[in-house]
């Protein structure tokens, strides 16, 4: 075996002829009472699991036919092959830690076009309940997994529910329409067929639409893209003026501004899940997806019911249920929100529509932070590179919001409509994927300590442990600088901890259970591996150690800190 130290709750160290052996670390151990445990996942999760041998080598990119299978893939640790050819040729430091949603729409819904966005770095599909019929998103979510089977990837699939927010209809089928300035529109809660539609006129979803609109109100579309006032009322009807031109898209949402200040009356009585909603929210669980987005949410309530009909109609599955924050009450009841979600996403562009555009930065800044606090994933969301659309290259503006996320270290970046109906999107892709890059190479050479004060969260003893000793291993990683943290976890949840910490190093995460793999992949620096393991600490290291030599991610001398929730343990070990 190796040369190592270890701290552990129940197995003596390891002995080292030339690294040094650690003094024995006992963690302070501090069990709160009033927050509550995160909930593990199970290898119950998945109902669609890789196969034991992947069909393809990582060194064969862009992936385009099957490959002898290797030795790693006979002794069944799975790893996609855009991260092993990462690691053979740029080594530890070069991982990207941010990582990427997708959405998935009519440019990116064939197999070769979500393949070519998984060689490009996303690591999370989403699908948006707005737009398309299930059978559409039913296809694109087996595509996925299809890809994930054959070509070794763990794309983690989201489903994004509508809500029951005020929007539009789907424009006839276009993918947009634009509106000019000076224009008049007709927003009207009449339904027509697609044939007999009159020119610039747009059916909106709720009935009590033409009521509540008083002449003067400003109307925002899709939090203030395009921009109308209203200057008359004709029955059903309402004639807008167009004030602010652009990009009108199927299903936007509408908000309404009366005398400076947003008009909330009409949305009081409206669920945040809708019927709609429910019966995708059945799809979703039916179809196994990883993640369900709850839009607009206004309380804790909404989401702890969500969890226990998930519970009730699947008791195998573990699904986890996002958060959406776009809302003035989600902004109200935001820590209760987080507390009772599995994360949350910071969706900007209706947020932007509720508050002042100013107060937007600020509060994305304290999302992320709570949720890192609190050990929850966090997504910033909405408009990233909106000029992609359109453009093969974003504004510098930008790039400067993308890189002021990736400074925050949320854990994931999102792609709207610049990945689902955009010109661009593998453009678009690498441009996130560079910036992620780009500023997290910056942070670790000018030293940019992370000061963000973590309170322990765990309501019972063992998960406090898992807690401090995920810590521990952390600050150990980075005063050591060593190479990698290694977790062997059968739940998730102690590389959920480590991933909290943000230590400089990637975090190889070794997992026996397809499932938890994938949703993994939605957290900031891990790195998701299949593999079945034992009890036995020093038989894994040494069956890891071998593997990933053989494929020449790890090399000879590199230091790794180990870390183990099935041991509850702490390893320093330089690769023999």
């Amino acid at each position: 075996m190796s040369e190592s130290f270890r701290f552990s709750t129940s197995v003596s160290p390891l002995q080292s002829p030339e690294f040094p052996r650690m003094p024995c670390l006992k963690p302070r151990i501090h069990v709160p009472n009033h927050v509550p445990v995160l909930k593990p996942m199970t290898a119950a999760h998945s109902r669609f699991l890789l196969p034991e041998k992947l069909k393809v080598t990582a060194s064969e990119m862009p992936i385009t036919a099957a490959a002898p299978v290797s030795m790693m893939e006979s002794e069944g640790l799975e790893v996609d092959r855009v991260t092993e050819a990462e690691l053979k040729e740029n080594g530890f430091r070069s991982t990207r830690r941010t990582k990427i949603i997708c959405t998935i729409g009519p440019r990116t819904c064939e197999f070769e076009q979500i393949e070519g966005l998984a060689v490009g770095g996303m690591n999370v599909a989403r699908v948006n309940m707005c737009h398309g019929r299930r059978e559409w998103h039913r296809d694109v979510i087996r595509r996925v997994r299809h890809l994930n089977e054959e070509k070794g990837f763990a794309v983690a699939v989201m489903m994004d529910t509508e809500g029951s927010e005020i929007h539009m209809d789907d424009l006839n089928g276009a993918q947009s329409a634009k509106a000019e300035d000076g224009e008049i529109w007709t927003f009207t809660v009449r339904a027509f067929d697609p044939t007999s539609c009159p020119k610039r006129t747009i059916t909106v979803n709720y009935d009590g639409f033409a009521e509540d609109v008083k002449v003067g109100d400003e109307l925002l579309v899709d939090g203030g893209m395009v921009r109308f006032v209203v200057t008359q009322k004709i029955g059903p009807d309402v004639i807008c003026h167009c004030t602010d031109p652009g990009l009108l898209l199927p299903r936007a949402n509408l908000t309404f501004w009366r005398n400076g200040s947003l008009v909330q009356e009409r949305n009081a009585m409206l669920p945040t899940i809708s019927s709609k909603d429910w019966l995708d929210i059945d799809f979703g669980i039916a179809e196994g997806v990883d993640f369900i987005a709850v839009s607009f949410v206004k309380s804790a309530e909404v989401i702890k019911t969500l969890k226990s009909y998930i519970t009730a109609r699947s008791p195998e599955s573990q699904i986890a249920v996002i958060a959406k924050i776009e809302s003035i009450d989600s902004l109200e009841n935001l820590e209760e929100i987080i507390q009772a979600s599995d994360g949350a996403m910071v969706a900007r562009g209706d947020l932007g529509a509720q508050i002042p555009l100013e107060q937007v930065p600020s509060v994305q800044q304290k999302v992320v932070q709570l949720c890192r606090q609190l050990s929850k994933p966090v997504i910033v969301a909405s408009q990233l590179l909106e000029s992609m659309i359109e453009y093969p290259i974003p504004t510098r503006a930008e790039v400067a919001d993308v890189s002021e996320a990736v400074g925050q270290q949320a854990d994931a970046l999102m792609l709207s409509s610049e990945s689902a109906m955009g010109q661009y999107p593998e453009k678009a892709l690498a441009v996130l994927r560079s910036v992620s890059l780009r500023i997290e190479r910056w942070r670790r050479e000018e030293k940019q300590c992370d000061t963000t004060d973590l309170p322990i969260v765990s309501a019972s003893m063992p998960a406090s442990i898992s807690e401090e000793i995920c810590n521990t291993a952390s600050s150990m990683a980075n005063k050591l600088k060593a190479d990698a943290i290694f977790v062997y976890t059968k739940t998730g949840q102690t590389a959920s901890f480590l991933s909290r910490n943000r230590p400089d190093c990637p975090i190889f995460a070794f997992t026996p259970t397809t499932s938890i793999r994938r949703c993994l992949n939605l957290q900031w620096g891990l790195i998701p591996f299949r593999l079945n393991f034992s009890d036995d600490m020093e038989s894994n290291l040494n069956r890891t150690f071998s593997l990933l030599k053989a494929r020449g991610m790890i090399n000879s001398g590199d230091l790794i800190i180990v870390v183990s929730d099935v041991l509850q343990s702490i390893q320093a070990i330089k690769v023999p």
